[in-house]
């Protein structure tokens, strides 16, 4: 028993051929955020209109006045009394008019609403309902799904919950404040997604051949990535100025916005590709413990297959995942009822067209690169020759079953059926 401890854990050691490339990629990280850390980054000071909570008390609706009609700003019209919850005037009860327009919260008695204060407003009224009240929605919905999550992981449940904190904070802290600082984008998120897939592979996975074999994969499909995602925005003429959002943020902070496109492109495919190499290098590890006398190229070929399968189903999410993010824009663009050509070449289109084409393509690129790695580190790990095949048991020789006894008359000489 002992003799087969062993074995195991020799088996699922890192490689020291994989530590020759791990080692470097992961002082190049660590040199890139050591680089690009946003040390003097302060975010600006920027004046904000006080918002409170309030409970709505009453809802009466009554006629829009003349002039919002002939703005065209639809109703309904009316007053909300709310008790506010929060801020200098907590407790009292206040009345503000019914939020109308495109995107207007609709409040009924007994919501929790958002009330903005504006000093010195024309119309007279200061609070103004703004939005609803989620914070007891979202935390409810957070708590459920770290529950789920412990519940059915258990510990690797709880790893993984903390490699997605570390993912939040490396976003939050790092790649965010580094891109408004005036860090070029694109090597900002190949910076931040390798730190990511680092930390959370590792911390998720553990410290084994398989995390390491998809680890090594993930980085060459990232840089593949990168490349494919710099060439076609550059060759497609993209600014990544697409929207009112992007104009502002182009308006308000001198950034590179086609790099932060880029930037984009490379993290939203970072968590497709990690599950895509975690899985080939897992199967790869199965294939050869089941089938130690498999060769390379038979372990190679087998993967491959499982990876065909793997990818049409992943590219299929991918593709489904970018066109559910871009839903009202497609639906905007069909109801103008624009030519196809138009539509295709119109930036915001286009941008989604090679951000689903370049992930894909980094994905199809992560399968046989993990794939090979996987099999030919199980060879060099095992000598080359595959593991020692497990020694047979010897098979106990069958009993052969006694002659079953036939009971018959004693006043007979001989048994039934017997003859001279």
């Amino acid at each position: 028993m002992s003799h087969d401890h062993s074995h195991t854990v020799h088996r699922d050691a890192v490689p020291r051929r994989a530590l020759w490339i791990l080692l470097p990629a992961a002082l190049a990280t660590l040199a890139g955020l050591l680089w690009l850390w946003p040390y003097d980054y302060e975010p600006e000071q920027q004046e904000h209109n006080p918002q409170y909570k309030a409970e709505v008390l009453r809802v009466v609706q009554g006629e829009c006045p003349e002039g919002q009609e002939q703005a065209g700003i639809e109703g309904p019209c009316g007053e909300v009394g709310v008790r506010v919850l929060t801020g200098p005037e907590e407790g009292e009860d206040l009345v503000v008019d019914l939020p109308t327009g495109p995107g207007s919260p609709q409040v009924e008695v007994g919501d929790t609403v958002v009330l903005m204060y504006l000093e010195g407003s024309m119309t007279g009224q200061q609070y103004y309902i703004v939005d609803q009240e989620r914070s007891p929605m979202m935390w409810a919905a957070l708590i459920a799904f770290v529950l789920a999550i412990i519940a059915f992981g258990r510990w690797k449940g709880v790893r993984s919950l903390v490699s997605l904190s570390i993912t939040f904070a490396i976003v939050l802290l790092f790649i965010v404040p580094a891109i408004l600082d005036g860090s070029p984008p694109m090597f900002v998120a190949i910076a931040g997604s390798a730190a990511i897939m680092l930390a959370s592979l590792f911390l998720t996975h553990g410290w084994n051949r398989t995390t390491t074999v998809a680890v090594l994969g993930t980085l060459a499909a990232l840089v593949i990535t990168g490349i494919l995602a710099a060439a076609s925005t550059s060759l497609a003429h993209l600014t990544g100025i697409m929207d009112e959002d992007t104009s502002q943020l182009s308006l308000y902070y001198d950034l590179d916005m086609s790099g932060l496109l880029l930037a984009g492109i490379i993290i939203g495919a970072l968590g497709v590709i990690d599950d895509i190499t975690i899985s080939q290098s897992a199967t790869i590890d199965e294939l050869s413990k089941a089938n130690p006398g498999w060769s390379t190229a038979h372990l190679f070929g087998s993967g491959m297959r499982v990876g065909r399968d793997h990818i049409t189903s992943v590219v299929n999410t991918l593709v489904l995942a970018y066109a559910g993010a871009s839903l009202p824009l497609l639906v905007l663009l069909a109801a103008s009822d624009a030519p196809a050509g138009q539509v295709l070449t119109n930036e915001l289109i286009a941008a989604e067209i090679i951000r689903s084409v370049v992930g894909t393509l980094g994905l199809i690129a992560a399968v046989p690169i993990t794939t090979y790695l996987a099999a030919v580190l199980v060879k060099r790990r095992d000598g080359g020759r595959g593991a020692p095949e497990p020694a047979e048991e010897p098979v106990p020789a069958r009993k052969r079953p006694k002659p079953q006894e036939l009971a018959w008359d004693e006043d007979q000489p001989y048994p039934p059926g017997h003859t001279r």
